[in-house]
């Protein structure tokens, strides 16, 4: 056997950059890049690895943990899942800090490879600097804390265990079932340590992402559940986009005439004005959807984990509708005693469509959808249309962003009051041209999951970040980064005056306003940021705005500028757009406030209307 002899950090690098994926029908590296910070542990043996083949896998240098891997969240969900981006820390807080990404990749079902330095594996320096000790259990550092938030896990600390760890890993994170972030923690000793390494392990190696079919039986039982729906609604999740069953999803709606509601994973899969669509669903969707998801009797769910936003928390279905659930994770397909079809949703749709041929629904109830979507788009246009109030809501701004977005131009959020006013107001020009992360909602995700995303575009088309002023001051130092690498985005920041989204729940459960507003918070005296000042100094272009027209202005200047360009408006802390379905949260049980015992007894209604299931 045939071996070469190299350290295991670059025997690691070595296979990774061996790796490769096939897009769009050319072959392309499947690891598209690292974000990362060095540290002690791991700037001397992986650092040394990874400068020698910078121009086959760049290392992108981020300003925190956390936002270097979340750039790589969105990285690829940009590209669908079927490229992966690689996190890189040092050991203790620097690895820590990329748990929460960790966990935002988790929660979306989406692959990243995380490399974290280590503890010493033979102990004979310990404790190390930054080394967390257990004084019961010497095996464990900080980076058992990812556990939680992996899929697949493991620690090297042998150079040897690499042989078998990769390809574990890769396989994880391309299965469409098991898909989510892979953790291998690199113990800095062993990176250093020598190892005879077969050389047909760095044999370049193809991967596709597997397409599991669905069993005949269970589409068979599908088939006649379908059929024998009056009232048929589909509710398209995230796991259509990353299968590419777009347009079979959308044909299959319009052949069979069920109306097709969208999550907020799901939502971008066709065009806002396509013909089967009624709207997103659930807490931040829109009345149209709710309305059909109410009436229906078959519910046919694809590549959604019908988590509570979706759902309503279990208060939007008739408790009698029956569910078909298509997911490539059984464990997704399996909740709340669904009939579940295992499968990739491309495969399972184009097997339901052959077996339902010639079989459509009423048109008396594809017709209801079309109605109610258009009372929604009126609704959408009321509340749209710009006024002479002296500070513009939420809906005036998307608005505005949105219709002057062109076709190719994505929109990126993920936490506040934006994530339910873009996904009931952004209307759709082409798919796949909306990111909106909530399946964890991570504050400050924004702007690095922006520097992520323009990454994967590619400059086929503007990345327009849009964020709060809370989730801004929460982690902003990626502007500096993509202005360094010149991956422009333009940002859009609202600002509201604080944690407006969460101020309106605080208020609407019956506790007056208390720490979430900064005029309602313990300050000496309130006072605005000037978010346009504070991007120029990270070497931005920026403006702010004083009116809609003024926005308008400043993003038809923003157009023209070389280098990502920050654009902020104040925006009111109290106007929604309203389609809201119900969502279970905790509300005191005993209260001596009169608001919150009003609350908790509405809330009590609010849980006699849901569903029970597991």
């Amino acid at each position: 056997m045939s071996t070469v002899r190299l350290t295991m950090a670059q025997a690691l690098v070595r296979y990774l950059c061996n790796q490769f994926t096939i897009i769009d029908g050319k072959k392309e590296p499947l690891f598209a890049g690292l974000f990362g910070i060095f540290g002690h542990g791991n700037v001397t043996c992986l650092s040394e690895a990874l400068e020698a083949v910078q121009d086959t896998l760049p290392t992108w240098r981020g300003q925190n943990e956390q936002s270097a891997e979340e750039a790589p969240v969105l990285g690829a969900r940009g590209m669908r899942r079927r490229q992966i981006m690689i996190s890189l820390s040092s050991i203790g807080p620097g690895a820590l800090n990329m748990v929460t990404a960790a966990g935002c990749a988790h929660a979306n079902r989406i692959p990243m490879l995380i490399l974290a330095g280590d503890v010493f594996a033979n102990r004979r320096p310990d404790p190390v600097l930054q080394q967390v000790e257990h004084f019961g259990n010497p095996t464990t550092s900080v980076n058992d804390a990812f556990k939680a938030v992996s899929r697949y896990w493991d620690r090297i600390s042998h150079p040897e265990q690499i042989i078998s760890s990769l390809p574990q890993a890769i396989a994880t994170m391309l299965d469409p079932g098991d898909c989510g972030p892979a953790f291998i923690a690199l113990c800095q000793d062993t990176q250093e340590l020598a190892f005879d390494y077969p050389e047909a392990f760095f044999t370049p190696t193809v991967h596709s992402i597997p397409r599991p079919r669905p069993d005949r039986d269970r589409v068979a039982e599908a088939v006649a559940l379908i059929k024998s729906a009056k009232r048929p609604l589909i509710i398209s999740g995230g796991g259509v986009r990353y299968s590419g069953a777009e347009k079979a999803v959308a044909d299959f709606a319009v052949k069979h005439g069920v109306p097709m509601a969208e999550t907020i994973a799901g939502k971008g899969a066709v065009t806002h004005d396509h013909p089967a669509h009624v709207g997103p669903i659930g807490v931040i969707g829109s009345s149209s959807a709710n309305e059909m998801a109410g009436a229906a009797d078959v519910i046919i769910a694809i590549g959604t984990r019908l988590q509570d936003f979706t759902t309503g928390s279990w208060t939007v279905f008739d408790h009698n509708a029956k569910f078909v659930s298509i997911n490539a994770a059984r464990y997704d397909a399996t909740k709340h005693r669904a009939l579940a079809v295992t499968g990739d949703a491309l495969e399972t749709v184009t097997e339901l469509a052959a077996a339902l041929s010639g079989w459509k629904v009423d048109a008396a109830w594809t017709n209801r959808g079309k109605a109610a979507f258009k009372g929604w788009n009126e609704l959408l246009d009321k509340h749209q249309a710009p006024t002479n109030a002296a500070v513009p809501s939420y809906a005036h701004v998307v608005g505005i962003v949105n219709k002057w977005a062109a076709p190719n131009d994505t929109m990126v959020t993920a936490s506040g009051g934006l994530p339910g006013e873009t996904a009931k107001g952004w209307r759709i020009k082409n798919p796949n041209t909306y990111d909106l992360e909530f399946g964890f909602s991570v504050m400050g995700y924004e702007i690095a999951g922006g520097w992520g995303h323009a990454m994967a575009k590619k400059g086929d088309g503007e990345t327009i970040v849009m964020v709060g002023d809370g989730a801004y001051l929460m982690m902003n130092s990626d502007i500096y980064s993509t202005v360094l690498t010149g991956h422009k985005m333009i940002v859009v920041v609202c600002d509201n005056g604080g944690y407006a989204v969460i101020n309106r729940l605080q208020n609407f459960k019956g506790t007056p306003s208390f720490n979430n507003l900064i005029k309602d918070s313990r300050v000496k005296q309130p006072f605005a940021v000037d978010f346009a000042k504070h991007a120029e100094s990270m070497g931005a272009a920026a403006r702010h705005c004083e009116s809609l027209a003024d926005l308008e202005a400043a993003l038809a200047w923003a157009k023209t500028t070389d280098r990502t360009t920050v654009i902020s408006i104040v925006t009111d802390a109290f106007q929604w757009v309203p389609g809201d379905a119900d969502w279970d949260v905790g509300v005191p049980e005993v209260s001596n406030r009169p608001d919150v015992q009003a609350a908790r007894a509405h809330h009590d209604t609010i849980r006699k209307k849901q569903r029970i299931g597991v």
